[in-house]
């Protein structure tokens, strides 16, 4: 096996299973609600990535990123989108919802494929066809049988799918400088509401010397994936990187059952087993077609 290829894989392992194993980080710290805890992740973000663009000395790329007025319109938007991923992830992992986050992240990756039929007029093939078809259908499904909208699962799917097919756009940021770009937009008001917290003697952390010893680590669990992530996308062929994807909602759906010990309903284990059959034609496809073009 060559070597980059094989750091390439630890690397992406180690990724999605930091953002799998996220889930046992925000509750063990739940006591902080959930606007709180996306604040102070995004202004311990802001930290970190400052600290590695120092150490990478790239602060002209940052500055080229932020003059162009389209490439800071889509950073901004991108910020927006972020934050509100961030924001229902985190309520929904500490209030009992770790299932419903799992399907969002199984459903994502062909809620992407469909933005990319409709945004950017992409031809699909008949697998994809039939593979949307069916995610479509489970959603449908469960939304009817339970009397109850899969909304977190939709939520957390469409707004990191939108995010992704803004990160593809030609003018869009690289990876690092536009995440510090994204992550500012969002420490704006964010930092406005925890001087207000701190102000009024209403922040959990600032009143806990418990809180304050692990906060910093949400902004470990924020950039590290996320570096470690484009190290490997930039070792591995695409199809190997959308098969270890599925590592974070399957450690997420472990951790719910065995650990949390949520319970799913017959109709959420249909929609799961419907989403796993369309996950497996779509991959086989796209595993095929790469083989076939190598």
């Amino acid at each position: 096996m060559d070597v980059e290829f094989r750091r390439g894989i630890f690397a992406g392992i180690a990724a999605y299973l930091i953002w799998g194993g996220s889930p046992i980080y925000w509750n063990a710290i739940k006591e902080i609600p959930p606007p709180e805890a996306v604040s102070w992740r995004v202004i311990w973000a802001i930290v970190i990535l400052l600290v590695v663009l120092a150490f990478r000395s790239q602060w002209s790329v940052l500055a080229r990123v932020w003059s162009n007025s389209r490439t800071r319109l889509l950073s901004v938007i991108s910020g927006i989108l972020l934050t509100i991923n961030w924001g229902i992830f985190l309520w929904a992992v500490t209030s009992g919802h770790i299932l419903e986050v799992s399907l969002g992240y199984y459903i994502n990756p062909l809620m992407s494929v469909a933005l990319g039929v409709i945004i950017l007029r992409e031809r699909l093939s008949l697998s994809a066809q039939i593979s949307v078809g069916i995610a479509s259908m489970a959603v449908v499904v469960m939304t009817v049988a339970d009397h109850d909208f899969p909304w977190i699962a939709l939520s957390l799917a469409a707004s990191f799918a939108i995010y992704g097919l803004l990160k593809k756009q030609p003018e869009a940021a690289p990876p690092l400088e536009g995440l510090l770009v994204e992550v500012c937009t969002a420490a704006v008001p964010l930092s406005l509401y925890l001087i207000y917290l701190v102000a009024f003697g209403e922040s959990i952390v600032v009143t806990s010397n418990e809180h304050w010893a692990v906060i910093p680590l949400s902004g470990v669990i924020t950039v590290a994936p996320l570096l470690l992530f484009g190290f490997a996308a930039q070792r591995l062929p695409l199809s190997t990187v959308g098969m270890l994807q599925y590592l974070a909602p399957t450690i997420q759906l472990v951790i719910g059952v065995y650990l949390f010990s949520e319970v799913a309903t017959t109709v959420q284990m249909l929609g799961f087993v419907s989403v796993w059959c369309a996950l497996g034609i779509y991959g086989f496809d796209s595993f095929r077609r790469d083989h076939r073009s190598s």
